[in-house]
């Protein structure tokens, strides 16, 4: 018995972003690995390129994640 199935059926109304085929697809047709989602609308899905690039972008400028080296060393050492 299998412990992963290797489809799952969507529900009707999920959009989801092909990583590998560059589409927007409704339901799961590609593999998890392969896919952002789910999305609540078509035109969601076709802007899941941009949320990834405007999240990483927030992400890599977030202070909070590039803290200054305490004691005043640098990691040069």
């Amino acid at each position: 018995m299998a412990l992963f199935k290797k489809r799952t059926a969507g529900k009707p109304g999920e959009w989801f972003y092909c990583l590998e085929h560059k589409k927007v697809e409704e339901g799961p047709d590609c593999p998890g690995k392969d896919r952002f989602g789910p999305y609540a609308s078509r035109e969601e899905a076709q802007r899941a390129m941009d949320t990834a690039r405007e999240r990483n972008l927030e992400w890599e400028t977030d202070p909070r994640w590039h803290d200054a080296p305490t004691g005043g060393g640098t990691d040069e050492d």
